[in-house]
């Protein structure tokens, strides 16, 4: 019982530095865009690197905040078909939508790897700044990883509702 409190706690602290790192790359961003059009409007001077490092953090910002989201239970639902449906129905839903996330998330981990390890063989680099692409696709793998363990939770935490609201019945 003491080491899955330990993982529990692991990977919410892991969860946590992935969102603090989303916080720190979306404020670096807004500065450097907001400073790219300020050189190149009032001072003719456009940073060549802006557009580059935007396009490479913005999947970074993306894979890394969608545990954290899912946790905090923010992704996109229908509403409007969830107030209608009692809490079992609820249970359900959320079960069966989760365990669809695990599938998904298990292919974003297995095609996420391959690129990264086809990166890596081939050296490719981004063209402006040349940087290796490896590790800036490297947070797919492991940003699918989270989000697999959180739906994984999500699901046995749904499907013990349902049990739960089945036996109430």
């Amino acid at each position: 019982m003491q080491l899955t409190k330990m993982v529990e706690s692991f990977f919410e602290r892991v969860n946590g530095l992935c969102a603090l790192l989303v916080i720190i790359l979306l404020v670096y961003l807004m500065a450097s865009i907001s400073l790219d059009a300020l050189m190149r409007y009032f001072l003719n001077k456009p940073q060549i690197w802006v557009p580059e490092i935007a396009e490479s953090c913005l999947p970074i910002i993306a894979f890394l905040g969608a545990a954290w989201l899912l946790r905090k239970d923010g992704h996109v639902r229908m509403d409007l078909l969830f107030v209608w449906l009692n809490p079992r129905q609820t249970a359900i839903l959320d079960f069966v939508t989760s365990v669809v996330g695990v599938g998904i998330t298990l292919f974003l981990i297995w095609y996420g790897a391959k690129a990264v390890w086809t990166s890596f063989q081939v050296n490719y680099f981004t063209p402006v700044l040349r940087m290796p692409t490896a590790p800036l696709l490297a947070c797919i793998p492991f940003s699918s990883f989270l989000l697999f363990i959180q739906f994984l939770r999500r699901a046995l935490d749904s499907f013990g509702k349902w049990r739960t609201s089945e036996q109430k019945r």
